[in-house]
């Protein structure tokens, strides 16, 4: 096993493809393959399954992948301090549901980090994509939600991926509506009062499940539904059709603008929202920093902190 190989499987993870992780490595394809052949020959695993739609982590390949990232970090933080080189260019990726502190946050750290080189993503995406991209280290960090009516099959779901979850906070359901909604000046609203108005959803792609749903009271009929994959769409359609969401009830003016207000949602559900994490790992120091960011950003809302 050499570093070499070990920076070649981190490649093919980030691009989920031999032949773009060859591409950009300027390999052969060939060579790449039977760089990774050797690899899992001599650590004697099935790293990856191959199909034609690409290369996916298997089990054994995801562990292996979290002690290779850690053992090519130490490398390359070695070089750094005994061989004079050039600062190392850090990696960190989080996957969330729609959450503007998430946003804020992550600008926050970006800002913050302030170095000439480094490689982060934030990706907004579907609730079991987010799981799916922290149990094979494609993220380090994930950003959910559990509530009463999925906190039982979700926990399960994480337990079966290894996966540990911290909550942050809980927010009661509030609605995201256009202050020009006949709803925007209520100190509260019930279901009944939304059943005229659009209902705006994240889609969650073939692996859709009521529990998966970013949205709470997702198994409630309602004569007028728009499903959408992303915040900025979602945020029209509420301007621009007089449509809702439910939700945490934490705007960014900042991010959003000022024609979105949150009203508060008469129910007995609730949100905690937290982050996901390999179980049994520690968090690295930009994660570790990333958290204590997004808990600030939230306790300016003056939402408390759940304790650590």
């Amino acid at each position: 096993m050499t570093l070499q190989q070990l920076r070649y499987l981190i490649k093919i993870v980030q691009t989920g493809s031999i032949n773009l992780a060859a591409q950009e490595l300027f390999l052969a394809q060939p060579s790449l393959s039977k760089a990774m052949s050797e690899l899992e020959k001599e650590m004697n695993i099935p790293i990856f399954v191959r199909s034609h739609r690409g290369v996916t982590l298997t089990e054994e390949g995801s562990r292996f992948l979290s002690y290779a990232r850690q053992v090519v970090e130490q490398a390359d933080l070695l070089e750094q301090q005994y061989k004079g080189g050039r600062n190392v260019r850090r990696v960190f990726a989080i996957s969330a549901q729609h959450y503007a502190f998430v946003v804020n946050a992550f600008v926050s750290l970006v800002r913050e980090y302030g170095e000439d080189e480094y490689e982060f993503s934030l990706r907004e995406c579907r609730t079991h994509d987010i799981i799916e991209d922290v149990r094979t280290y494609r993220s380090e960090l994930g950003v959910i939600y559990l509530s009463d009516f999925n906190s039982a099959v979700m926990r399960h779901i994480l337990q079966g991926a290894e996966l540990a979850f911290q909550p942050l906070f809980t927010a009661k359901p509030h609605v995201f509506v256009s202050r020009r909604n006949p709803l925007a000046g209520r100190a509260s609203v019930t279901l009944a009062d939304l059943a005229p108005y659009p209902r705006l959803t994240y889609e969650q792609g073939t692996n859709n499940s009521f529990y998966f749903a970013e949205e709470l009271h997702s198994t409630e009929q309602v004569p007028k539904s728009i499903i959408v994959s992303d915040r900025a769409t979602l945020f029209n359609l509420l301007i621009g059709l007089d449509g809702y969401t439910i939700s945490s009830g934490v705007l960014s003016s900042d991010l959003n603008g000022t024609n979105i207000c949150a009203v508060p949602l008469e129910s007995s559900e609730h949100m905690d929202i937290g982050y996901l994490h390999p179980a049994g790992t520690e968090l690295s120091p930009l994660a570790e920093r990333y958290v204590q960011l997004l808990r600030a950003y939230i306790q300016r809302y003056g939402l408390k902190i759940k304790d650590e």
